[in-house]
């Protein structure tokens, strides 16, 4: 399982994909916001989401699982 973290803590601006969606390796799955600034967060491998751990609003530490992609 690959898992996509929070590179900096802020809140999560908007989720970019859904559980089941297949994604890219280098995707953008996940936009925080963070000092007024938006980061995005990048699938690490190709795979399929399967779960989303956070919700838009919700605050994140950095290093936070926010995404688990299976590889395909």
């Amino acid at each position: 399982m690959d898992e996509v973290k929070a590179s900096m803590a802020g809140s999560v601006w908007k989720i970019l994909v859904k559980e089941d969606e297949t994604v890219e390796e280098d995707q953008d799955v996940v936009i925080l916001e963070s000092m007024k600034m938006e980061i995005p967060l990048s699938a690490e491998e190709s795979g399929v989401v399967k779960e989303i751990k956070v919700k838009e609003g919700d605050f994140v530490d950095e290093d936070d699982v926010v995404i688990v992609i299976e590889p395909e």
